[in-house]
């Protein structure tokens, strides 16, 4: 029991479900049929365990700089040992395989790539400045594309997919912030250990901007209803204006975790906007 507990807090159980939702979501929002088939279930859980895999991975890779940088977590804290985690990391992606598979083979090839992704971000690529980030922020996107490929319609998953694209992408930037100290004692080089602070946050907020701009898009052109505008315009938006002026602050360093709250509050808000819109 205490191995599965470690397991479970290991592969992030918010951020897994989250995952979750967000393919279920996009295939109710891509979906053109009458109904939803158990085929939405299978590629939403095949999802959740796709990212489950890589947060244990992502830990077993991290393991030194986690020493440093968060010391309480599962494998610092000796609450699990290493073989569990690798072990454990091969049944949750083989999983998400075979399961992919029960809805369609184009379904196990994006599996595959985005778990792919996943363990090259932990092993190496999250040390390039900037690919690493991308890297993450793409696997999000794409979860967008594979909620639409369940109902046969991925068209309609690209815009939302662009959303959570950029979202993530500022999410990544600001955890690099957060994980400075650590990855720079590991050789790590991230956007802010080669570029510097000041230059991360004026991306971040660059980066921020561009979002909210695009928030509009499908508004004005129509593609989603007044629903959609008005979550967005006093839901998302008010939050990420409120995450500048916040990362703004000289003393935004001591709200990092707090800032990165916003962020996910402002997916799940995104999420409903899309849904109603």
């Amino acid at each position: 029991m205490k191995t599965i507990l470690a397991i479970i807090k290991m592969s992030r159980p918010i951020n897994s479900v989250i995952t979750f939702v967000t393919v279920f979501v996009a295939a109710l929002i891509c979906n053109t049929r009458q109904s939803i088939d158990i085929t939405v279930f299978y590629a939403s859980l095949s999802a959740m365990l796709v990212a489950a895999a890589g947060n244990i991975i992502n830990d077993i890779f991290d393991y030194e700089i986690d020493k440093v940088n968060r010391p309480n977590r599962i494998l610092p804290s000796e609450e699990l040992t290493k073989k569990s985690a690798i072990v454990f990391y091969l049944i949750f992606t083989t999983l998400a395989l075979m399961i992919s598979s029960l809805v369609n083979n184009t379904a196990v090839v994006i599996v595959t790539v985005t778990s792919l992704l996943l363990f090259f971000y932990s092993y190496k690529l999250k040390g390039i400045p900037l690919i690493g980030n991308l890297t993450v922020a793409v696997c999000t996107g794409l979860a967008f594309i594979y909620g639409g490929l369940a109902v046969g319609n991925w068209k309609l998953g690209v815009l939302p997919a662009v959303f959570a694209f950029l979202i993530n992408l500022i999410r990544e930037l600001l955890k690099d912030i957060e994980d400075l100290e650590g990855d720079l004692k590991n050789k790590i080089i991230t956007f802010p250990g080669k570029y510097g602070i000041k230059k991360t946050q004026f991306l971040i907020i660059t980066l921020t901007i561009i979002l909210i701009l695009v928030t509009f898009y499908p508004f004005i052109f129509k593609i989603y209803s007044i629903e959609y505008f008005l979550i967005v315009l006093f839901g998302v938006n008010i939050i990420l204006v409120y995450f500048i002026k916040e990362l703004k602050e000289e003393t935004f360093l001591n709200k990092i975790s707090g800032l990165s709250k916003y962020l996910k509050i402002s997916m799940i808000l995104g999420l409903l906007a899309i849904y109603f819109g």
